[in-house]
Parts: C-alpha cells; structure tokens; sequence
C-alpha cells in the first residue's frame, strides 16, 4: 500500500505523470495527555509505525503508572529500533522538544501546546496540536429540558469528568 498510487490528470496536466506517494516523516515525537494516556499516545503510534516513521512515546508524568506500564511493555511487543518511550517531567519534556523532530503531535493543554509549537519552529518540524478547551452549551427554549439536563450530566461526568470535550 506504501507504492506510489497513480492519479487522474486534467487539461492543464495531460503531459504529466500523476501519482500519490507516501513517504515517512522520519523520526515522530508523540506527547501524551494524562487522560486517555493509551489512547490518545496509542492512536498517532498506529499512524505513525503504519507511515513507516520511528517514533520517541513520551507519556504524561502526571499518570505514572501508565507511563511505567508502556514503558515495561512498549520494548516487549514493538521493535526497540523503531518505538521508545522517554518519560520525565516538565523539565525533560522541554530538553526533549530542543531535539530535531520530523513530526510532532501533542495533546494537551493550549498553554502546553504553544511551547511545542514555538519549540518545532526553530527546526520547522510540522505539528498536529490536538488541544482541549472550552466546550460551551446553549439551550434554547425549544428542547427538552429535562432530557438536555441528563445529557449534559452525562456526558460531563464521562470518564470522571476527564474529557478534554466535557461541555
């Protein structure tokens, strides 16, 4: 699936060979949040190892014990020459982001997440910011009120109230 996939052409382009080719990043830095810690580390991992990239996991220091388990576990089932986990904190993260990435994707805070940001311009290393924020509610006079105020609840509660898209 990684073969160049030829594309169709157009007036302007019928002299040209089209084709879509996948190439690696390189080398992936993935900075975990501590909710979700798996998922949103696991998730870009899969991408990413699909792409054909290395990849540095740097999981939350504020979820030690995940961050000990993928560390434990990561060196296990995938390739060490392809996929390595760096814990620390704060001060690590940042020594970390000094280093020339390919790729960089982080979830997380907006303050967090324009350290990164200013951190991969200086090597202009692409970034995919997944950051969480405010997620307002509006009710209007023409819903339910009672089944809005469950729904709500609810999904406020989801995972202890830990959801980044928590209205």
């Amino acid at each position: 699936w990684m073969q160049p996939t030829k594309v169709g052409k157009s007036m302007l382009t019928l002299t040209d060979t089209h084709y879509i080719r996948r190439d690696p990043y390189g080398v992936v830095l993935i900075i975990g949040p501590w909710n979700y810690p798996v998922q949103l580390l696991g998730n870009p991992l899969i991408g990413a190892i699909a792409g054909g990239n290395t990849t540095l996991l740097k999981p939350s220091e504020i979820a030690p014990a995940t961050a000990k388990a993928l560390t434990d576990l990561i060196p296990k089932y995938l390739d060490q020459r392809t996929v390595q986990v760096f814990n620390g904190g704060p001060k690590e993260t940042s020594d970390l982001l000094k280093e020339k990435f390919d790729f960089i994707f982080y979830t997380g805070s907006t303050l967090v997440g324009k350290i990164v940001m200013e951190a991969a311009s200086k090597h202009l290393t692409p970034v995919l910011l997944e950051l969480g924020g405010k997620c307002p509610v509006y009710v209007d006079s023409e819903v339910n009120l009672d089944m809005a105020a469950k729904r709500l609840a609810w999904r406020k509660t989801l995972n202890f109230g830990q959801t980044c898209v928590a209205p």
